[in-house]
């Protein structure tokens, strides 16, 4: 069986049975987890999960495939029903024991379910061309920025039994940003669920801007705006209240870059149509990359204080900030690393309007 995109697998669970070996593989570490649960809740009874359960840490250099195969050979303690054991972080494990593994897939244990829980699971090795044949594989990827809202807004209905406006949901998501998985956007919709006064409108636009993210939130967008504006210390000052007030760093970048990215997008369509000797409105560029109506507005103005030669510039200052983002994990630099891409962005002597 061909892996199975984790959405097509959580809306309908019931429609795939848990196999021998079940493997949840991708980037998106939230519906990594919600199909590991489901796989396993599938397999035990509630009664019985506390001691039918083995969890492993894949990436703990000391674990021996002899130890998990001990718990896989190792009979359920009641009512003769099957045992789940799982190796969460599991990439390390399965590189180090994929000759065990494959071997164990020829001959897999009848009262127990191996579930492997990894980031990446390469389409070209044996064990994963074995597994397509005998195993149950999941692919957890996280979703495009486009298809994010139809995500969010069909998530709400399952997972938390609440209508969320398509308005609502494309807030959400531009507020929340997609960088770090479904895991925020899931955080967000459990608590506006909770919110929900009225079930025949369920989550609307009004409550979104009334809970999500907060005076955070707003403050965020602020300082972008006056980034943009090319107000260097009103910017600055609005990073550090945020960073004062305990805000992540990473809380500030995720929903500013991906305003930035379509800001970028939508310059380049407009420099590209004056190469051709053709006009490219602001509006049209920005609808083309993408920009919802309800944010058109907004968007609109902060491109145009954007301006052509900041615009030309901000790719490759957003592909420099993600290299010194990722080379440096800790916090306190991440925020000189935020700190000093505001000022770059704020650039006055590249002010220049479209």
């Amino acid at each position: 069986m061909k892996p199975l995109p984790v959405h097509e697998y959580l809306w309908d669970t019931a429609k795939f049975p848990a196999k021998p070996i079940c493997v949840v593989y991708g980037d998106d570490a939230f519906l990594r987890s919600s199909a590991v649960r489901h796989v396993q809740d599938q397999v035990l009874a509630a009664e019985d999960a506390e001691f039918a359960l083995s969890r492993f840490d894949g990436d703990n250099a000391k674990l021996d495939f002899k130890e998990v195969l001990q718990e896989l050979r190792t009979a359920a303690m009641f009512g003769g029903g099957r045992r789940v054991v799982r190796v969460d972080e599991a990439d390390m494990f399965v590189s180090k024991h994929r000759a065990e593994l494959e071997k164990y897939v020829e001959k897999p244990s009848e009262q127990a379910v191996l579930i492997l829980q990894l980031k990446l699971f390469p389409i070209t090795t044996n064990l994963f061309k074995k597994l397509v044949a005998s195993g149950l594989l999941i692919e957890a990827k996280t979703l495009s920025e486009k298809e994010m809202a139809g995500w969010v807004i069909r998530w709400s209905k399952h997972h938390y039994q609440t209508l969320c406006d398509k308005v609502a949901a494309e807030m959400i998501v531009e507020r929340i940003g997609v960088e770090y998985g479904s895991g925020l956007l899931d955080q967000e919709l459990s608590k506006l669920a909770l919110m929900v006064t009225d079930k025949q409108k369920g989550i609307t636009p009004e409550l979104v801007e009334q809970a999500v993210g907060s005076w955070r939130s707003r403050t965020v967008f602020d300082m972008l705006d006056l980034a943009l504006e090319g107000n260097t210390a009103a910017a600055v000052r609005q990073l550090n209240a945020l960073l004062s007030a305990g805000e992540a760093p990473e809380s500030i970048l995720n929903p500013i870059s991906t305003r930035l990215r379509q800001l970028a997008a939508a310059t380049e369509i407009i420099l590209d149509a004056e190469r051709q000797k053709r006009k490219v409105s602001v509006r049209a560029a920005l609808e083309k990359v993408g920009v919802k109506g309800y944010f058109l507005n907004k968007t609109e103005k902060q491109l145009v204080n954007l301006g052509r030669h900041r615009g030309a510039k901000l790719s490759d200052w957003l592909l420099q900030l993600n290299l010194a983002w990722r080379g440096d994990s800790r916090s306190e630099n991440r925020r000189v690393v935020l700190e000093m891409f505001i000022i770059e962005l704020s650039a006055a002597q590249l002010r220049e309007r479209i």
